[in-house]
């Protein structure tokens, strides 16, 4: 069989066991997978038997996937109001940069949280002093807290490029930040990628506020809805708003060639849908 060496893959269901989540990845002939880590509904999980850690290594040893993302937990709110949510947020944080060290993932991609009406520089500044106590207190773990660029749905923050220039310029490990650009997020957001001049402009002004040097990894999505409504809606590549233009640029674009392209596309038990997708970027 051909190997291709693409870096593109999809967020893989860990029902069974986080070792699950590689085996579909192998199966589909991914070279790269996103999982959660635990329940990622629930505020806490049991922590790993030692079984489960061995399992999940050994299959990612046998599968020819090189890299594993992890995404965290949609309930973890770094600028969140309410005290209880916030020291939750705080813990269930901690807690999963703890299993991707332990699963050796690098990686852990995160929202970066609503500011539930305090304002967005408040909420910033919150998200920032939450970081900084998150990563000194966590120094040891070779774990990067991966920013995600939002649709900036309600009150999300981290729709804009600049949300994360004032990020980084308050938060004091910025080695161990990194990025998740989102297709369908940015366009929703107001980011005309869709176009090879909107496409450049889009990359020009994320160099300019974060630098591309700190992408980690893009979350390939077309989008439901149009361009700067600020709605996250997935949709399959060409099938949505975006159309396929902006995903060949992507992946002919050298500057990204070894960054990890995940699909978060809708889909079903036999992944159909997830071959489709992958099938028309490697057509790129």
């Amino acid at each position: 069989m051909h190997e291709v060496n693409d870096n593109i893959g999809a967020h893989m269901s860990i029902s069974g066991g986080v070792h699950k989540a590689i085996e579909r990845g192998k199966s589909v002939r991914h070279q790269v997978v996103q999982i959660f880590t635990k329940n990622n509904m629930q505020w806490q999980a049991k922590e790993f038997a030692s079984a489960e850690l061995d399992a999940f290594q050994k299959a990612k040893d046998d599968s020819g996937i090189h890299s594993v993302i992890a995404h965290n937990s949609y309930l973890i709110n770094l600028a969140a109001l309410k005290e209880d949510t916030y020291e939750k947020s705080m813990l269930a944080f901690a807690d999963e940069m703890k299993r991707c060290h332990q699963l050796k993932i690098k990686y852990l991609v995160f929202h970066p949280g609503s500011h539930g009406g305090a304002g967005e520089e408040n909420g910033l500044n919150k998200i920032a002093e939450s970081l900084n106590r998150l990563l000194d207190k966590h120094n040891k773990w070779e774990v990067h807290p991966t920013f995600e660029t939002t649709a900036g749905q309600g009150k999300n923050l981290g729709y804009s490029f600049e949300h994360f220039n004032y990020l980084l310029d308050k938060i004091e490990q910025k080695e161990r930040i990194a990025f998740c650009v989102d297709t369908c997020h940015i366009f929703a957001a107001g980011y005309d990628i869709s176009t090879e001049e909107g496409y450049k402009k889009t990359f020009d002004a994320f160099d300019s506020s974060i630098g591309l040097d700190k992408i980690a990894v893009f979350h390939v999505n077309d989008s439901k809805k149009e361009l700067g409504s600020r709605v996250d809606r997935h949709e399959h590549l060409g099938k949505g708003t975006i159309g396929v233009d902006a995903f060949r640029l992507l992946m002919k674009d050298e500057r990204f060639k070894d960054v990890p392209k995940i699909l978060e596309t809708p889909k079903g038990d036999d992944l159909k849908e997830d071959i489709i997708n992958t099938n028309l970027l490697r057509s790129f």
